[in-house]
């Protein structure tokens, strides 16, 4: 592996240059995928300072990495694991993700932890071809969902497929419908925010709307019932998203605010505990991808799906909404 710092200095004739394809233009044996990983982790300073994986080189920068840039690449295998298939065809095919389930492959401790278990993989398995356009480790990955958000994502089986849905999403012509249930009454029955989101500068697992320069999100709410019970107060939402920012729902309530329930990395409590009886929790969060509208690829007609919250979310619904025991009062 490569020695650990590793130093470049900025040639004047790479002005211009994104950092990500600099450096994996003169790393040796380096992917972009790892290139982009060491970025994000605050590996990389420019200049003895942290950019973006898009900032753009101005000539004569000292770019230092911090880390061993070279590692065993990821790459997705197939695995037997069971999937809901809501739709398929040649082009395409819509999932229903289970909460739990990563889309692809991360960067964990091990080869199993990175590389095991993730939708791609069984989507591998089910359907065989994907498109080749996300490369190795994201083949057939239009859009993601977070780990623990549960509900509907399009997956293309070819590289036509994909680069159509890819321009419907980036053309904000994709309709995407979420349900979620978060702390606390909002004020009004229905709103929109548009606070701009970036990466946290301090915890970089998180995002954040506190600093400036992020990319613009939107995010429309639709208040579909609110909860009082023995927990306390609760809000079940509709929430539809115009762009497609990292955490954006999770990120939109907790800064208004009212976290989701169950996002203990935006605020949520791990347990909620009532007047009397037992706490309750959710190991997961409450966040579901409940409808997706966008146009086919190939033909153009207008598709619509939808999936209803799981067993798990309307239990958990059902302990909340249930009046306390006998004898026992508010």
């Amino acid at each position: 592996m490569t020695a650990v710092p590793h130093v470049l200095v900025v040639e004047p004739e790479s002005a211009g240059q994104r950092l990500d394809v600099f450096l994996t233009s003169h790393l040796e044996n380096t992917s972009r995928a790892r290139v982009q990983q060491l970025i994000s982790q605050g590996k990389v300073l420019v200049n003895r300072r942290q950019e973006k994986a898009s900032f753009k080189l101005r000539g004569s920068e000292q770019i230092d990495v911090m880390d061993e840039v070279t590692r065993e690449p990821l790459r997705a295998i197939a695995e037997e694991i069971p999937l809901e298939i809501v739709y398929e065809d040649k082009d395409l095919a819509v999932i229903n993700k289970p909460a739990g389930m990563m889309v692809h492959a991360g960067a964990g401790a091990t080869e199993d932890a990175r590389n095991r278990g993730t939708l791609v993989n069984a989507l591998l398995h089910h359907l065989g071809t994907l498109s080749a356009v996300g490369g190795e480790l994201r083949p057939g990955i239009v859009h993601r969902l977070d780990k623990n958000t549960s509900g509907l994502i399009v997956v293309a089986k070819n590289d036509v497929a994909h680069r159509a849905l890819s321009a419907e999403f980036a053309g904000r012509r994709v309709k995407k419908t979420y349900i979620a249930l978060v702390h606390g009454w909002l004020k009004t029955d229905r709103g929109t925010i548009s606070s701009a989101i970036q990466r946290d500068a301090i915890r970089r697992t998180r995002m954040t709307t506190r600093r400036s320069g992020g990319r613009e999100a939107i995010s429309r709410y639709d208040v579909q019932r609110r909860i009082e019970s023995e927990f306390g107060k609760f809000t079940l939402l509709k929430v539809e998203i115009a762009t497609g920012r990292t955490h954006q729902i999770r990120v939109h309530m907790a800064s208004l605010g009212h976290p989701v329930v169950g996002d203990t990395l935006y605020g949520a409590p791990r347990e909620i505990r009532g007047r009397i009886g037992p706490a309750v929790s959710l190991p997961r969060n409450f966040l579901h991808s409940a409808e997706m509208q966008f146009a086919h690829p190939q033909g153009g007609e207008t598709l619509k799906f939808a999936s209803p919250i799981s067993d798990q979310l309307q239990q958990f619904l059902q302990k909340l909404e249930s009046p306390p025991p006998s004898g026992k009062r508010l």
